[in-house]
């Protein structure tokens, strides 16, 4: 056989390479957004960095698999005004449902004293498709 017939035989032998550049879960053509089952959150003096310390928690589940959930916010607001106050984003726990984080006081926007807050934990998915449910964080409540 010739070289020329030998590369149009390679060439030829019909192999298709498909590749996969989604880092989510594969999409079927229906999705679910996520759903918040519960969530706290709320402010405590710490005296070691002797400052206000706030958390917020949030279980979170998914028809689509936990994997889909991929990240969790805690929004603030004002309930006497509406206004945003500050955001925050919450991290996956050793449970795949758990999410959690916490914040010196000093780095935020939020007074502890202040019982005016709402907060609202809002899960989204690879496909921005999202749940939400809305507190009241524990506070000192001193106005």
């Amino acid at each position: 056989m010739n070289r020329i017939a030998i590369l149009a035989l390679g060439f030829s032998t019909g192999c298709v390479v498909n590749i996969d550049d989604n880092d989510g879960p594969p999409y079927d053509g229906t999705n679910s957004a996520p759903i918040v089952e519960w969530g706290a959150g709320g402010c405590y003096w710490d005296g070691y960095y002797y400052d206000d310390i706030w958390w917020f928690e949030a279980d979170v589940s998914d028809y689509d698999g936990l994997a889909d959930v991929s990240v969790v916010y805690a929004d603030v607001y004002d309930r006497a005004t509406g206004y945003w106050v500050d955001s925050f984003e919450l991290y996956p726990t050793s449970s795949a449902a758990t999410w959690f984080s916490d914040w010196l006081g000093a780095s935020t926007y939020l007074d502890c004293g202040y019982g005016g807050y709402e907060v609202d934990l809002v899960a989204y998915d690879v496909f921005d498709a999202f749940g939400a449910i809305t507190i009241i964080p524990d506070t000192y409540n001193l106005y």
